[in-house]
């Protein structure tokens, strides 16, 4: 159990009965003591909980401070879409904001820029404290966010360094990728391709932890096996030749393994490499990224899994905290996603 999920666990286990023993709670987890005292600090610090001896209670108050009315804090949160990759950020969001107090209402921009903007107008109108927000808009044209008047942080997104006043909470998607290339390697694959979906906002940083684990292992990046892939919505025809270029490389032996961003990407190699007479794992190691669906292909798919729960948690203990006090330093927090082995598409 990771430890989100533990400090989770205690919060709900706090908010059912009041509070909880370290020793009782830990045998229950079947994790040790120390390992749930040091979750009960950590949440302390976050102001969630209040440690006593051999235990924790719940705070009298509800963190962070209230507004200036006296109500509960309100925050905003606009994602790009909530049926692939934003589900579990919206839940750890709702779940660190019921842990605040917080009211937490949702807007869904639908990749397009002017519904973000008519996402946002409307949360203010309502009257929000703070804003989260995964822009959908292209890298540098996130200004716009500097005049709403309410403190905001960006979700999963880099792009902020230079909009003033910005905070961020991400996933570290380069180290994901250098996760995949090292696990491929050690199974003894030499040629590892990648096959990046164009229109993501982490495709470069995938990219980028590509090569890195590529050059620290030694191991040749041709450009000949990189490949890019198109949104089946974008450009259909566009798609089926991408894929028929990169089976035919496959088939061709110019790779025998390759890191593919995103899972359903993954999933719809698998069948055309069947039509090829090509097997998984035996010609073709496959790692997928975002881990999403990867367990549930026919082949269950290796994948690196962002830490998508973490991320929303985070977001939210960020921006009370930024809300509570507004001259503190801004935060720039990264968090490492992890590698879900599943020995059929990879040996």
């Amino acid at each position: 159990m990771h430890a989100e999920d533990r400090h989770q666990a205690i919060l709900r286990r706090l908010r059912e009965r009041g509070s909880l023993r370290v020793t009782d709670f830990a045998e229950e987890l079947k994790v040790s003591a120390v390992t749930v005292r040091r979750d009960v600090e950590a949440l302390a610090e976050r102001g969630l909980v209040a440690r006593v001896h051999g235990g924790a209670l719940l705070p009298e108050t509800a963190p962070p401070s209230p507004s200036v009315s006296g109500a509960p804090l309100v925050f905003g949160l606009v994602v790009p879409a909530a049926d692939y990759y934003y589900p579990e950020v919206i839940k750890g969001a709702r779940e660190a904001a019921a842990a605040r107090g917080i009211r937490l209402v949702l807007g869904i921009s639908q990749y397009r820029p002017e519904e973000e903007r008519a996402q946002v107008r409307q949360l203010l109108s309502h009257g929000i404290d703070g804003l989260l927000i995964a822009p959908c808009g292209p890298p540098g044209h996130q200004d716009w966010l500097a005049a709403l008047g309410v403190p905001f942080t960006l979700v999963e997104r880099r792009s902020g360094d230079d909009v003033p006043g910005a905070e961020r909470v991400v996933t570290d998607h380069a180290y994901g990728a250098r996760l995949a290339v090292r696990h491929l390697a050690r199974t003894g694959r030499e040629r590892i391709g990648l096959l990046l979906r164009a229109d993501s906002p982490h495709s470069a940083l995938v990219k980028e932890g590509y090569l890195g684990g590529l050059a620290s292992l030694g191991l040749p990046a041709p450009e000949s096996l990189r490949f890019t892939i198109t949104a089946p919505e974008a450009d259909p025809m566009r798609r089926d030749a991408q894929l028929d270029e990169f089976t035919g490389a496959v088939g061709a032996g110019l790779l025998d393994a390759v890191l593919v961003h995103n899972d359903h990407d993954a999933i719809v190699l698998l069948p055309r490499l069947r039509a090829r007479g090509l097997s998984v794992p035996g010609d073709l190691a496959i790692v997928a990224y975002d881990d999403e669906v990867a367990a549930l292909a026919d082949i269950p798919l290796t994948a690196v899994a962002p830490p998508k729960r973490a991320v929303g948690v985070a977001a939210v203990d960020l921006l009370a905290l930024r809300v509570g006090d507004p001259g503190r330093a801004r935060h720039h927090l990264s968090i490492l996603p992890d590698l879900n082995v599943r020995a059929s598409s990879v040996r």
